[in-house]
């Protein structure tokens, strides 16, 4: 039996990547998107819930980062996990080697308990983990640096430098419009990026090959 993640132009259902880096507002444009009645399967959401539950997954990254992965409660310890990845590239590839197959399968899941034609992944790395090759198309959600760090700025608190940090770790978006084939530049107000999400979203489920 075909699996519709690898075979997705072939398939009943078709899946779009949906990506943005920090600040983007890709989330923001995965929520119109459900509002227009598509499917979005969130995989940073779900990751956070996966390390959580699955008993064997928390294993395996204790073993990789310690025991202070996970707090006195048994939940996941972001802060702590940050903190011993963020500039230790060797280390994050190990973290996500563990992590991204548990959410392929929970999508996997997913993916069959829907009856849609068109499906939205959205994730954060679309891209650098070469998802977007198993998708039918991929769309991506940018911004203008200086917006994309005044929003996180205001959002999360953080100083231009720490978010700028940030950003010089994920893939240039230069590098990520060439990859897509659908680009939503959100420079403008959240009206303009509603009416913008409403057309290329209209573009994508009638372009079928």
């Amino acid at each position: 039996m075909e699996d519709p993640i690898q075979n997705s132009e072939t398939a009943a259902q078709k899946i779009i990547g949906l990506t943005g880096g920090i600040g983007s507002g890709k989330t923001t444009v995965a929520k119109f998107i459900e509002e227009a009645g598509f499917p979005v399967y969130y995989s940073d959401d779900r990751a956070k819930d996966i390390v959580n539950v699955d008993e064997d997954l928390k294993h395996r990254i204790i073993n990789l980062l310690g025991q202070e992965a996970y707090n006195e409660n048994g939940f996941y310890n972001p802060r702590y996990v940050a903190e011993r990845v963020f500039g230790n590239q060797e280390l994050l590839l190990k973290l996500n080697s563990l992590i991204h197959p548990a959410v392929k399968t929970d999508f996997e899941s997913w993916v069959g308990s829907q009856d849609a034609e068109f499906l939205f992944k959205e994730t954060a790395l679309l891209f650098e983990l070469k998802l977007n090759e198993s998708c039918y198309k991929s769309l991506l959600v940018t911004a203008d640096d200086n917006i994309r760090i005044k929003r996180v700025m205001d959002r999360d608190d953080k100083t231009y430098r720490e978010v700028e940090a940030v950003m010089d770790k994920q893939m240039p978006e230069k590098d990520k419009v060439k990859k897509a084939d659908f680009v939503i530049y959100n420079n403008s107000n959240i009206e303009d990026l509603k009416t913008e999400t409403e057309k290329t979203v209209m573009k994508l489920t009638v372009s079928v090959d």
